[in-house]
């Protein structure tokens, strides 16, 4: 189903003035028209176009805000949640199944938050579903918390550059996958030895099937199927292109639904990456413990940069200070010459040198003043 030709979709620069004329969010946008935020994005900056009744209501909600004296296109109310505010609908996902109420829309940038506010809202709205993805990712719990954690210390260590990103979200979590899936881990000797898998047995499946795939199939099916991105948004957090991003795609579904065919669907794999995910008790610590973790480390590392370029320069100044300050011709090693003996290193006399310095002794002390050779 196309969109109706009678209400007109404006240009992509357009779409997103319009939005921030009407003081509308990407998340509220994306929770009117029922399709995830990366998808509003993704129409804003042209990289698609809406289509379908999708569509329509995108383009009715921007024919809304074209017009101020039209009342602005809503979808039915959602119910309250237990805390009083208003659930928004959003694509059911591993993001979405938190353990705690989360944020009901992403932060958007304001000039009344300060760095340190704009920051924990970052993190409360993106760390508890961040760390089930990154336990998805790597099958570890210890290591999800850890690279949720380093990611957004990096993150406040580059706020500046981070602040101004079109999508700090995707940032942060391209880093957290980053980490997840190093290498490095694998020498440490606290992840030599696994972890206790999931109590259900479905959950262990599903889980020992994504850590067989390889990590770049792992990531892309993670993002599409479980996160709910769209081709292009994961062939470009991914680094590849999209045909690349699709065969992996396509592989890593292959490869999930060889093993557990009941999960060939893609909305069936959606939901139960959502249930493992949401069945494992992860917690992120607190927004100021991740800030003050992120200080002492950069203060560490600048500490140590420091003392690092005082013992340099120390060494370079004792070099310089006992170096020669002329040429020394090295001593040339020692030759043998025929002919004369080597010296001998004195040691204990024999018996007839003992005898010949007893007589020289006894005739120095008691003959005469001078002695002369004897003719024979």
């Amino acid at each position: 189903m196309t969109r109706r030709p009678g209400i007109p979709l404006p240009p992509p620069k357009e779409r997103r003035r319009l939005r921030e004329a009407g003081a509308l969010t990407q998340a509220q946008v994306a929770a009117q028209v029922g399709v995830a935020r990366e998808t509003v994005r993704a129409w804003e900056s042209g990289r698609t176009t809406p289509s379908g009744r999708k569509g329509e209501a995108y383009a009715r909600l921007l024919e809304s805000l074209t017009t101020p004296s039209a009342e602005p296109y809503e979808e039915p109310a959602a119910p309250r949640t237990a805390a009083g505010r208003t659930g928004r609908r959003r694509q059911p996902s591993a993001v979405a199944t938190a353990e705690a109420p989360e944020p009901a829309e992403a932060p958007e940038p304001a000039d009344a938050l300060t760095p340190a506010q704009a920051f924990d809202a970052l993190y409360a709205f993106c760390a508890p579903a961040l760390v089930r993805q990154t336990y998805l990712l790597s099958g570890r719990r210890e290591l999800a918390r850890e690279s949720v954690e380093r990611a957004f210390q990096t993150a406040w260590q580059r706020w500046p550059e981070v602040a101004v990103d079109p999508d700090p979200a995707s940032w942060v979590r391209a880093t957290a996958y980053e980490y997840a899936l190093s290498p490095w881990h694998r020498f440490r000797p606290r992840y030599r030895h696994p972890e206790p898998p999931p109590a259900d047995a479905a959950d262990r499946a599903l889980l020992d099937v994504l850590l067989t795939l390889p990590p770049s199939y792992r990531r892309t099916l993670l993002l599409h199927d479980g996160v709910g991105l769209g081709l292009p948004e994961t062939a470009a957090e991914t680094e590849a292109s999209t045909p690349a991003t699709a065969n992996r795609l396509l592989h890593a579904r292959e490869a999930v639904a060889a093993r557990l065919p009941g999960l060939a669907d893609p909305a069936a794999l959606h939901r139960r990456l959502a249930e493992v995910a949401s069945a494992e008790r992860l917690r992120a610590p607190r927004p100021p413990t991740v800030r003050l973790g992120s200080e002492r480390r950069a203060r560490f590392w600048t500490r140590a940069a420091i003392a690092f370029t005082v013992t340099i320069i120390g060494a370079t100044a004792l070099t310089v200070r006992t170096a020669p300050t002329r040429y020394e011709p090295p001593v040339p090693p020692g030759e043998t010459v025929q002919g004369i003996p080597p010296r001998v290193a004195p040691g204990t006399l024999s018996d007839k040198e003992l005898k010949l310095r007893k007589k020289l002794r006894s005739g120095t002390a008691h003959g005469p003043q001078r002695l002369l050779p004897e003719s024979r």
